[in-house]
């Protein structure tokens, strides 16, 4: 028994240093890059903060936290549009493929350019997690979904994988539609925020979904090309993209039909 615990241990240690060493050189000193445990620690007080922070603010006020909400959601805005613009023009200038486009590993302008925008659209994804923390703090349980804790969790180990691995190429794509879909939603986020008078300009709710369904069958659809194709981008990653993508999708019809089609059928 002893010696299976030893060994199993071993592999553990052997896999870890894999992970930690077969990472691009580049972006292994960034911050939150080079071992997965910080990303770990981040999301398991995250999970922490989910089960308990609804039981904490029971029996405590809601705080309404308009001026930092405006202010966040017009900064993750801002973040927003810098990353497509990084991703959309660094990738215009360097001739990307969207069929087929491999990591550029190299340490020239354009390839250090599209791993930072990378690294910050990773740490885009440790930002949002705040999302949900405003959620709690303002008891709006009701938008502390399975969907909602799924994605903003799962995001944050995709983008970290990204960055360690594969900082560029076909990522970039999902970054660059990402980045633009988050514009529209922290505006509208923001102008949510402002009170009930403005409800009356938020009309594209609906839209703003199915923008999101959009992205992820656009996703999907490029992850899945290069899986029958001849293509120097790990299929790994590809395979892994996609069937994520699916989930999503799956989440967002639910999320769709329950609150626009069946909240419908019960008005009328």
């Amino acid at each position: 028994m002893k010696l299976v615990m030893a060994s199993a241990w071993q592999k553990t240690q052997e896999f870890y240093n894999w992970v930690l060493e077969s990472g691009d050189p580049r972006t292994d000193p960034w911050p939150l890059v080079h071992s997965p445990l910080p990303v770990m620690l981040l999301f398991a007080v995250y999970l922490f903060v989910v089960a308990l922070g609804p039981f904490y603010m029971r029996k405590r006020e809601m705080l309404k936290l308009r001026g930092l909400l405006i202010a966040y959601n017009l900064a993750m805005m801002t973040l927003s549009s810098y990353m497509f613009y990084e991703f959309l023009v660094t990738s215009v200038l360097d001739n990307y493929s969207y069929l087929c486009q491999p990591v550029d590993y190299s340490r020239s302008e354009l390839g250090m350019r599209m791993a930072s925008v990378c690294w910050w659209f990773f740490f885009s994804k440790v930002i949002e997690l705040l999302d949900t923390v405003f959620f709690i703090l303002r008891k709006k349980q009701e938008q502390v979904t399975f969907l909602h804790v799924y994605h903003h969790g799962t995001m944050l180990f995709n983008w970290w994988s990204g960055v360690k691995y594969v900082p560029g190429g076909q990522a970039f794509f999902i970054g660059m539609l990402n980045s633009f879909v988050h514009i529209f939603m922290y505006g509208y986020y923001a102008l949510a925020i402002l009170g009930p008078q403005m409800h009356r300009y938020l009309w594209w709710k609906r839209y703003l979904t199915i923008m999101q369904l959009c992205q992820f069958v656009a996703i999907a659809a490029h992850s899945s090309y290069n899986l029958f194709t001849e293509c120097p981008f790990p299929d790994g990653f590809n395979t892994a993209v996609f069937l994520y993508s699916l989930s999503l999708i799956a989440l967002f019809l639910h999320f769709y039909y329950r609150t626009y089609t069946r909240g419908k059928q019960k008005l009328t």
